[in-house]
């Protein structure tokens, strides 16, 4: 890396570690614990790039990035926060921040964007946009989560908000996808518009379509369930979707059932299932985001505490088995355990044996249910390329068609070999069962980031 580093945070021992890392990397680094100072460095021209803490003792980091914009265009800021919150997650977005990164975050993923920032430095343009507020969650569920799920499904969101395109939101009961739905209107262009959620009765009669979209008004019209729908309801959506003009409404769906999977069966229309997956929001399971479960419980105490609860907190063995559990509910089963928790412990800490006897009465391990749950592999790839080349209609697909496939297969297979080797390219070379010099050529050929599971507090 070459150039001058810009680090904001009120954490020494961060400061210290950036300072370290950066200057190892080949890079200037100039350190503060004050966003006035990072502020007057950038007056001065100083930095080709800003890495900066949301809050801080003199203001919050976020709201920094349009002075930082106005001052200094195209000069990247790459946020990172232990707010992790799907909150945190937009508003950097909104206000055009680079990157965002939870605290605590992987130093070598840092590195390697802080080194992409710095190539990217000249081309980027940032807008000014302030960031829109949101009202609290309330008893919604929250979207909490430092886990690499989340944020991904976090820059998703961001991502996917502004546009027109159709949204559909998958995932298991209890993960909050009606939440996501919530969350894209809020915080998109849309969110002073109404925004209405339809079940499939909405659809009957004649003027059921009709009066939708009229109380929709141009805002968001969300079919919950729509895998639940009968025929008559989907056929009502298909026409629909159809007569939609330039003032309708952003649509969005959601889905706990696999509906490529209905399709298959018959159960579900083929034309529907390609007019709403413009876009696919996959809501990961709680077994999917263990590391967050600490997080969600925590601020489950503490929301009882809000309403007038009393003070509760998990003992660690308490909290290694809740840890341990497999939720099948999703996060709606966490918060409900949770407030059991509150009301039936007799002190401030809730024990172990508190615990297992809350959850002695359900599962103590449920199966992954997932749409290939009884598919084998080349099934699901089949039934993938039949939807690839029906989406061609009468043309056949660009050629090179093998070598594509090869690449999407090959890619996840091997980020999911690091990861589960903690990024050891050699126990991942072990386990793919190919040479290590084959492992390296192919993570450079299909640019994969390998990340070691070191973290920074």
């Amino acid at each position: 890396m070459d150039g001058t580093i810009l680090v904001a945070d009120d954490d020494r021992t961060i400061r210290t570690v950036l300072t370290q890392a950066l200057t190892r990397a080949g890079c200037k680094v100039h350190a503060t614990s004050s966003l006035t100072t990072l502020l007057r460095w950038v007056e001065e021209g100083k930095g080709d790039l800003v890495i900066s803490d949301v809050v801080m003792p003199d203001g919050n980091g976020l709201e920094m990035i349009p002075r930082i914009n106005e001052l200094r265009r195209g000069l990247p800021v790459i946020v990172i926060s232990a707010q992790n919150t799907i909150m945190t997650a937009i508003q950097a977005a909104e206000v055009s921040a680079y990157d965002y990164l939870p605290k605590p975050f992987d130093l070598p993923d840092l590195m390697k964007r802080a080194a992409r920032a710095l190539e990217n430095r000249r081309s980027v343009a940032r807008s000014s946009t302030p960031p829109p507020r949101g009202a609290d969650g309330g008893d919604e569920l929250p979207l909490v989560g430092r886990t690499p799920a989340m944020q991904a499904l976090y820059r998703l969101v961001a991502r996917v908000m502004n546009t027109d395109m159709p949204v559909l939101i998958t995932g298991e009961s209890g993960t909050g996808k009606s939440l996501i739905a919530r969350a894209i209107h809020d915080f998109s262009d849309r969110r002073t518009l109404p925004f209405v959620v339809a079940s499939g009765g909405d659809l009957a009669g004649l003027d059921g379509p009709s009066a939708l979209l009229s109380r929709a008004k141009g805002g968001s019209l969300v079919f919950d369930e729509i895998g639940d729908f009968d025929d008559e309801a989907q056929a009502r959506v298909v026409r629909m979707l159809d007569s939609l003009t330039d003032s309708a409404p952003r649509i969005m769906a959601t889905s706990q059932a696999d509906l490529s999977e209905r399709m298959a069966g018959g159960q579900f229309r083929q034309d529907l299932f390609y007019r709403l997956g413009g876009i696919t929001v996959n809501v990961p399971s709680l077994r999917e985001r263990v590391d967050d479960i600490p997080l969600l419980a925590e601020h489950f105490l503490a929301r009882s505490e809000r309403e007038g609860g009393a003070t509760r907190r998990l003992a660690p063995e308490a909290l290694s088995l809740v840890r341990a559990y497999s939720w099948p509910g999703n996060v709606r089963q966490l918060e409900n355990t949770i407030r059991r928790l509150v009301v039936t412990s007799a002190e401030p800490e809730i024990t172990r044996a508190e615990v297992e006897q809350v959850l002695g009465n359900q599962p103590a391990m449920e199966p992954l249910k997932s749409a290939g749950s009884s598919e084998k592999l080349s099934a699901s790839v089949a039934r993938h390329l039949r939807r690839y080349f029906d989406l061609h209609g009468a043309a056949l697909p660009p050629a090179g068609l093998y070598q594509r496939i090869l690449r999407e297969v090959e890619m996840p297979l091997i980020e999911i070999a690091l990861d589960a080797t903690a990024g050891n390219q050699a126990k991942c070379a072990d386990l793919l069962g190919i040479n290590r010099n084959t492992l390296r050529k192919k993570i450079t050929d299909l640019d994969i980031r390998v990340t070691r599971r070191r973290k920074l507090m």
